[in-house]
């Protein structure tokens, strides 16, 4: 089962089996004549067990799954609240609790994300609410805590590894070192403290947890829980450190760590080529079929990703090229089948879908980029000469891009609304382009997405914050701050560097 999945499920069932209730206080009695649109008393909830509102239905559930949930919700669930079947039920509770303390030790209590850290922390207090359990997890509220430009807000978890390793890649595309080399420095720091230098403890793998070592988190290295992009973007980006002098920079990574790294990649490359979020892919694909959620699909077990394996591709060949003796085979293998996987899962229009961002735009980005590392081109990489004329076909007329959110649980091309241009996605399309080599063929639509982005700097440096750029599972939408610098950065540091060769 998906990490994210069993480890929502897992505190949901805990507190559900010990069927917990928290006392009725005013405020309690006060937020739910402001939430329900009848008396709380007089509510069915038997009745609305499958009731859900159209707006929020994205996996809708068949009537034999329906029969499913009620069969376990009227025939088994009293079973097991009576005797001997209630021993069974105590002994599950047990479990439960024993993986809900591994998955806080594990995590130093932030937990994989924002759902799981009040649930978890409930559980601990329902278990016992003067044990260390609870009270380490109240030393970590903090971490979800963010100052938004509107307020203080909760956020679903920290991006600063994302955010880091992106923001490097674009401040070294600038070619400005001499004057930015101190903060290259810290960020170099940054990533090399926050790679993950150990598995998690004990025998993990009874606990459902895959290798951890040599990978780097989504947040910082407290988290624990490697996310491949975020791995691949960071060892991407020590690698490019890696070749500059050391007293501008930083020191190095030792050679070890960089091939933690490389095994942690290989680790999550399944079969199909494609590289996975979190862990190895393993679970037959019929299970998505219990999928209970009906907001998001495909969350019952992992799978592959193009974003992922473009990434993946960028940071293992220039891995083979600095350290080309490490598991030479294997790095290679790795290469050609993740090339195939990009390839083979292009849609007929020439672009590909992207779950972690709006949408075909983004992913096409990444597509174009993986395969141009793996030394494909506009001439010898039909799957590149496709996406470049998506590209091209769907460019706005003041020359920027745009599509929208709707993309995502569409599942087709949707621009936005009156054909306007986003910042974020025209630094995308821009930064494909340019790597697909239309620089050469033909600069002018590349001349006018530069001319956009320009002229859309704020006269204190910072660009307009714009529709919202990054997506959970196709249906969940995420804000990422950061974005609307360093993306418009980075495709015109890419834009400025082939100018000056051009000219």
């Amino acid at each position: 089962m998906f990490c994210y999945c069993r480890l929502t499920y897992m505190p949901m069932s805990y507190l559900y089996g010990k069927r917990f209730v928290g006392p009725i206080t005013p405020l309690i009695l006060q937020l739910r004549e402001e939430i329900y649109t009848q008396p709380y008393n007089e509510i069915n909830w038997s009745k609305l067990r499958h009731y859900c509102a159209k707006e929020d239905v994205f996996f809708p559930h068949t009537p034999v799954q329906n029969l499913l949930w009620d069969t376990l919700y009227y025939v088994v669930e009293p079973i097991f609240n009576r005797w001997p079947f209630k021993k069974l039920r105590d002994k599950s509770l047990k479990v439960a609790m024993k993986h809900i303390n591994y998955e806080d030790e594990a995590s130093r209590y932030i937990t994989i994300g924002c759902v799981e850290k009040p649930l978890n922390m409930l559980s601990c207090w329902v278990e016992d609410p003067n044990s260390d359990y609870f009270k380490k997890h109240l030393a970590r509220i903090n971490e979800y805590f963010w100052v938004g430009e509107d307020g203080m807000r909760v956020q679903s978890f920290g991006s600063q590894t994302w955010d880091c390793a992106l923001a490097v890649q674009a401040l070294l595309a600038c070619n400005l070192t001499d004057e930015i080399g101190p903060i290259l420095m810290k960020a170099h720091d940054f990533l090399k403290n926050s790679q993950v230098t150990d598995n998690p403890q004990g025998d993990f793998r009874s606990m459902f947890r895959h290798i951890s070592k040599g990978g780097w988190t989504f947040s910082n290295k407290d988290h624990g829980w490697p996310v491949s992009d975020c791995s691949s973007e960071s060892f991407l980006c020590c690698l490019h450190l890696s070749t500059m002098p050391p007293e501008i920079v930083g020191e190095k990574m030792e050679p070890e760590r960089f091939y933690d790294a490389a095994n942690f990649m290989l680790s999550i490359q399944s079969k199909s080529g494609g590289i996975t979020g979190w862990e190895p892919a393993g679970a037959p694909s019929w299970i998505e079929l219990l999928n209970p959620i009906e907001f998001l699909d495909e969350v019952i077990i992992e799978h592959d990703y193009v974003e992922c394996t473009a990434s993946a591709l960028k940071a293992m060949t220039l891995f083979q090229k600095l350290h080309p003796k490490h598991r030479k085979n294997e790095v290679n293998n790795f290469i050609i089948n993740a090339v195939k996987f990009i390839e083979d899962l292009q849609k007929p229009d020439g672009s590909w879908y992207g779950r972690w961002g709006v949408c075909f735009i983004y992913s096409t980005w990444w597509a174009i980029s993986g395969l141009v590392a793996a030394e494909k081109t506009y001439s010898n990489c039909l799957p590149i000469r496709k996406a470049t004329d998506f590209l091209l076909n769907i460019q706005c007329g003041d020359g920027g891009w745009g599509e929208s959110y709707l993309s995502c649980p569409n599942k087709k091309y949707v621009p936005l609304e009156g054909n306007r241009s986003n910042i974020v996605q025209t630094a995308w399309a821009t930064m494909a382009l340019i790597h697909a080599g239309q620089m050469e063929r033909d600069p002018t639509p590349l001349h006018r997405a530069a001319k956009l982005m320009i002229n859309s700097q704020l006269v204190n440096g910072d660009f307009p914050q714009q529709e919202i750029g990054g997506v959970f599972f196709g249906n969940c939408m995420l804000h990422y701050a950061s974005h609307r610098n360093i993306f418009p950065i980075w495709a015109l540091a890419e834009y400025r560097s082939k100018i000056s060769v051009a000219f």
